[in-house]
């Protein structure tokens, strides 16, 4: 007789975790379609917003792409990513171009899957280095880790860097 499995199918950012030997916890939350687009519905969470961490891809004028990683409830600062990045300015990477220019969707990037396949500037708000747990997305909408920031920045090779700002 076959076994039935309820389990979920590990996304590709936890099994490159997992073979790192690093520590994490699995994270599954609500979506919905705004548009074209997936978006986390926050209003039900049991974590605090500003330990979510959204991945943001914008583009350099000197460097190409640049990913900044900041809490839920921030924005990127463009003039500080700039500075930080070596650019003298930085945009968002425009929708259409996301899923080519890092292989994931929107609301699915990760800085994980970014760096395994791009290697590009990784820049993480300075304020998740006194966290000791913050959630990034997992590579799939809906799913993400709660990950040491520390850990996180040191595994694809980011920067911590005040790049957060509030407006």
């Amino acid at each position: 007789m076959a076994k039935h499995h309820n389990k979920v199918e590990k996304t590709l950012v936890e099994k490159m975790l997992d073979k790192a030997g690093i520590a994490y916890v699995p994270y599954e939350f609500p979506t919905e379609e705004v548009g074209d687009v997936a978006q986390l519905t926050v209003d039900h969470l049991d974590v605090p917003e500003h330990q979510i961490y959204k991945t943001l891809v914008l583009t350099g004028n000197k460097t190409g792409p640049v990913v900044g990683v900041v809490p839920l409830d921030r924005h990127v600062d463009y003039k500080k990513l700039s500075k930080v990045s070596g650019n003298r300015k930085v945009g968002m990477v425009p929708l259409k171009d996301l899923t080519k220019t890092t292989g994931y969707e929107h609301g699915a990037n990760t800085p994980i899957g970014i760096h395994e396949r791009h290697k590009y500037p990784i820049f993480i708000s300075q304020e998740a280095e006194d966290q000791a747990t913050i959630i990034v997305s997992a590579g799939k909408v809906g799913r993400s880790v709660g990950i040491d920031p520390k850990i996180l920045a040191q595994f694809v090779d980011a920067q911590f860097a005040d790049i957060a700002t509030q407006d």
